[in-house]
């Protein structure tokens, strides 16, 4: 299989915009990359991931810490691969489905993927609504309509280059990181018990409650709109296109997205840690929904700011989300479609059909149906990772796209069997639906 290079470059206003130092030391270029894998990281701590891991460390302790570090696994196996498919093909995935793929094929791969920016986008909806309300008691339902005027962020965020979009992603994972060092240091939770919970069990796959939980923690780590994203983002360096180049590039690059998803790894384990150790110890199975943990932190740990500090990473998560679920659904149209929208109207459509289901929701039912909302909406992407994950799998293991950078036997190996397991575990999450 051999691909033409496209016409239009992939987020072509940022493409090769920022300068790699030839001849630099390693420190000074791994600095000039370091930058996309943040941006990526954030899809795997948005407020998705805080409804599945509240809900997994209140109802099973310690034990789905495993999932988390096994999804982490996967996740920085697959964004190294998305990375060198961006930097060896020069292509987006995107771009790479619709030149390799029929147009029915690509279209539906297409349609699939929207399902899950405008998934992933209702989580943010919600998340930033619920950080609102708990922190300035705003309505729920005027949280989400609020969250319609953000679509404004990444747009004034842009005109002042792409390394700015960088840092300011940075600045508030940083933000998200210090509160949780906080609220671990506060639930004081167990090393023995929380060493313990990385060892995977067989329950979690025989208990179908478990499992659902399981599987919605997998949604919300392993992102298949970050795939998308980290093989555009990727572009925005201008290494060299000789093969020397390109194999530094990819080196740096997947040192930039492993490190970062190593920070991913400490929040979605804080976020579990910290509702065992203060929700499950103390007998409170119960706790599934944001707003009960925000209530719940100050009294049952002592701290009275354990709360506000839980609300400010929240509110600081759904903004960081925001501005990458942007720019994933707009590589994700340009790249297949070959369809160019402004920013701003591109934006406002997901988001806009992110708010209708939410306000319809939380209207009728409240802060229980928006946590449900939240929780289905990462598995919806767990059940939409195979149709990333495969033509990844496939692409960046093809000698004809790929060139002298197409995936080791090994890898190639280990890409497979981590497909497989989704794939398995998406199919064991559907019969246990269908079957009650």
């Amino acid at each position: 299989m051999t691909v033409a290079t496209p016409a239009t470059r992939s987020l072509a206003e940022s493409h090769r915009s920022i300068a790699i130092p030839e001849g630099a030391s390693f420190l000074r270029r791994l600095f000039a990359f370091a930058g996309p894998g943040y941006l990526v990281a954030v899809g795997y701590m948005d407020p998705g991931n805080w409804a599945t891991d509240i809900a997994g460390g209140s109802a099973y302790g310690y034990a789905l810490l495993s999932v988390i570090l096994l999804s982490n696994i996967m996740a920085m196996i697959l964004q190294a691969l998305s990375a060198r498919l961006g930097i060896a093909a020069g292509l987006d995935l995107a771009q790479a489905c619709r030149a390799a793929y029929s147009k029915p094929v690509s279209r539906i791969l297409w349609l699939l993927c929207e399902i899950a920016i405008i998934a992933c986008d209702l989580a943010e909806v919600l998340g930033t609504a619920i950080a609102l309300q708990l922190l300035f008691d705003l309505p729920l339902v005027w949280g989400v309509l609020i969250t319609g005027f953000d679509v404004f962020l990444i747009l004034a965020l842009q005109r002042y280059g792409f390394r700015k979009v960088e840092a300011f992603i940075i600045a508030l994972l940083l933000i998200i990181g210090g509160c949780f060092l906080y609220e671990l240091i506060a639930s004081r939770p167990d090393p023995g018990a929380v060493m313990a919970g990385f060892i995977p069990t067989t329950r979690i796959v025989t208990d179908p409650a478990m499992l659902y939980i399981a599987i919605g923690i997998l949604g919300a780590t392993v992102m298949p709109h970050n795939l998308y994203l980290h093989s555009s983002v990727v572009q925005t360096r201008a290494f060299g296109l000789t093969t020397e180049g390109k194999r530094d590039a990819i080196k740096m690059a997947t040192i930039d997205s492993t490190v970062a998803l190593f920070f991913a790894f400490f929040i979605n384990a804080a976020i579990l840690i910290v509702a065992a150790a203060t929700f499950h110890v103390a007998g409170r199975t119960d706790v599934a929904e944001i707003d009960q943990a925000y209530r719940l932190l100050a009294p049952m740990l002592g701290a009275g700011a354990a709360s506000v500090v839980f609300g400010v990473a929240l509110l600081a998560s759904g903004q960081n989300s925001t501005v990458t679920g942007t720019l994933a659904g707009q590589i994700v149209m340009e790249g297949f479609l070959d369809l160019r929208l402004a920013p701003w109207l591109r934006r406002l459509i997901t988001r806009g059909l992110a708010i209708v289901p939410a306000v319809l929701v939380v209207g009728a039912s409240g802060q229980a149906g928006a946590t449900k909302l939240l929780v289905l909406s990462q598995v919806i992407l767990s059940l939409q990772l195979p149709f990333a994950v495969v033509p990844l799998v496939r692409f960046t293991a093809n000698k004809g796209m790929m060139g002298p950078f197409a995936s080791p036997v090994w890898l190639r190996i280990l890409a497979w069997i981590i497909a497989a397991i989704i794939i398995g575990l998406n199919l064991t999450l559907l019969w246990g639906l269908a079957t009650g």
